[in-house]
């Protein structure tokens, strides 16, 4: 994971500032907003979450070849609080991991999952990320953090709460760095979808 980003950011990003992320907010919830029928689909007994077997299941069915060890690897990178099961937040980060490794049976299964329209939203979350990570280590520190904020407002003494809690938001495991995947869980509640997303709101 680490790996593909890093690789990712060598090959720069188009983000100017940290307020050309959040002007694509609406357009990403949308995106997501469409996940919700595929993760229904998957989600055999419906009761909110897609455990190990229903996600082997939804392989089967789109002839995708993953080994038994890389769909567990898989739904275990995704299973955030580690409750083995696969609310739809952690489902759309495991869509993004999906589109990241972009192998030869993950593009095939791209295009049946009805992924294709979401490639760009997937692009712009890995353009956000690499726009973050200024030194390119595949991750974003503190640091890293406040200077993109910096760049945006210039000299409002806000900037750098705004920068802090912002990363705090992100740094799940408490460790002072954020990775894509920290990322990307931010991101899901940023743009308003929560763990138990339901229709009924």
């Amino acid at each position: 994971m680490v790996d593909a980003m890093q690789q990712r950011a060598s090959h720069g990003t188009s983000m100017k500032s940290f307020d050309s992320i959040v002007m694509k907010f609406p357009k990403i919830d949308e995106s997501f907003r469409k996940c919700k029928t595929i993760f229904e689909q998957f989600d055999e007994d419906s009761n909110g979450e897609i455990d190990k077997e229903e996600l082997k299941h939804c392989f089967q069915k789109l002839e995708i070849s993953f080994t038994e060890e890389e769909i567990c690897d898989l739904f275990e990178a995704c299973d955030i609080n580690e409750d083995m099961g696969m609310k739809f937040n952690e489902f759309i980060v495991f869509l993004c991991l999906v589109y990241l490794l972009n192998e030869p049976a993950v593009s095939e299964a791209k295009i049946k999952m009805g992924l294709g329209n979401l490639e760009g939203t997937f692009e712009t979350l890995v353009d956000a990320f690499v726009f973050l990570d200024k030194n390119k280590d595949g991750y974003v520190s503190k640091d890293e953090m406040i200077q993109a904020i910096n760049e945006t407002t210039t000299g409002e003494r806000s900037s750098g709460h705004i920068a802090m809690k912002r990363f705090e938001e992100m740094d799940w495991d408490k460790n002072g760095m954020v990775s894509f995947k920290e990322f990307l869980f931010a991101f899901t509640r940023w743009v308003g979808i929560d763990e138990n997303e339901d229709d009924d709101e």
